[in-house]
């Protein structure tokens, strides 16, 4: 007869809050959380036994208990211009991508996390949500692929040295569909013992799933961003599906409540992907510039990645330039994102992981393509 061995606790995603109780049920002290998420994330340790301040007895009984595993490197490549991408592969076999951005000559490195192993949503612009959906991704899952690229620059003590400066929640996936792992994981970026990233380095990029953003302004007030992708509801109803449900007014009435509850002055980003021919024109610019009046923000405008059968184009740069210049004279300032990591399909809107699509979308994507083809 075979034996089972007991199932362990893995500490990776666990909160300080959550890892004080798991020490606590076994007869330790509240302190020895902070101890051993300095040596998760500060060290990016997973053997306890190298863990030397604490006892051989506590070392011995959590290596028999408890793990720290982190999601398993499948690809880790990097762009001519030195933005790097993981493939991670999580619990079930699925992969999902990880992209890490240098900026300001290497003096910010942001790194873009996924929360779902695919996307619930159907953006008809991002080639993340044609490979359908599986499942969200747990609290360590999702902290994981920070402590994956913290690792790989090795230990690092100095926060202000750390490989990873910034985090946005803009890879696979829309974080406020998977909440519940979202905010511990995010709690363990801002916490000092995990990465102390200040709030204002942490963002969370949604499509605009309103009770949430009410929801997450009562327990965190980490930066907003809002993929709006059209100044009107008949539009942005083609390109964000979600807005059927949650319209453009009501969504920006979530923004400001949500600025409201921030505790300092704060503004909401605005993502805006320029697509040739469908919201690149002056008019465009003159209804967004007239939407977000009222809305403390800034704009950032994102020139579409292509992707096979998508049935959009990239705007030319002087088209996306002339864009800015009409948000310019009506009194916005609107950065242009630059097209980072493409080479290695690091781009926004261009990580795809590797889905086991329980929706069926990605087949009838495929289906489509194949039937316009004929």
């Amino acid at each position: 007869m075979t034996t089972t061995a007991p199932l362990r606790t893995n500490l990776l995603g666990m909160t300080r809050e959550e890892l004080e109780a798991f020490f606590v049920s076994i007869g330790e002290k509240k302190f020895r959380a902070t101890q051993v998420m300095k040596w998760i994330h500060h060290e990016g340790c997973d053997d306890f036994s190298a863990m030397t301040n604490l006892s051989k007895a506590l070392r011995a009984r959590l290596a028999e208990t408890a793990e720290i595993r982190g999601p398993k490197v499948i690809y880790e490549g990097t762009s001519n211009d030195g933005t790097r991408k993981w493939v991670v592969e999580v619990e079930d076999g699925s992969y999902v991508e990880t992209v890490l951005i240098p900026a300001d000559n290497g003096k910010r490195r942001t790194l873009c996390v996924s929360s779902q192993v695919g996307c619930s949503l159907d953006c008809s612009f991002c080639s993340t949500g044609k490979q359908g959906f599986q499942r969200n991704l747990t609290a360590a899952e999702i902290i994981g692929q920070v402590w994956v690229a913290s690792r790989s620059a090795g230990p690092c003590r100095d926060t202000s040295q750390r490989p990873v400066t910034n985090v946005v929640m803009m890879g696979m996936g829309e974080p406020l569909l998977n909440y519940d792992s979202v905010i511990p994981a995010m709690k363990l970026m801002l916490d000092d013992c995990g990465y102390g990233l200040s709030k204002r380095r942490v963002t969370l990029s949604t499509s605009g799933v309103v009770p949430m953003i009410d929801r997450l302004g009562d327990e965190l007030d980490v930066s907003l961003a809002i993929s709006l992708h059209a100044a009107n509801d008949e539009l942005r109803n083609e390109l964000v599906p979600l807005n059927r449900k949650y319209d453009i007014r009501t969504l920006l009435d979530a923004c400001q409540r949500y600025l409201k509850k921030c505790d300092d002055t704060r503004l909401i980003t605005i993502e805006y992907t320029v697509i040739k021919g469908v919201n690149d024109q002056q008019e465009h610019a003159q209804q967004l510039a007239e939407l977000l009046r009222e809305l403390p923000c800034k704009i950032n405008l994102i020139p579409f990645n292509p992707f096979p059968h998508s049935g959009y184009e990239k705007p030319s740069r002087n088209q996306v330039m002339r864009f800015q210049q009409w948000l310019y004279e009506l009194g916005y300032t609107a950065p242009i994102r630059s097209t980072r990591g493409d080479d290695i399909d690091a781009a926004c809107g261009q990580l795809v992981g590797r889905v086991k699509d329980r929706t069926r979308r990605h087949e009838r994507y495929i289906q489509s393509i194949q039937i316009d083809a004929d």
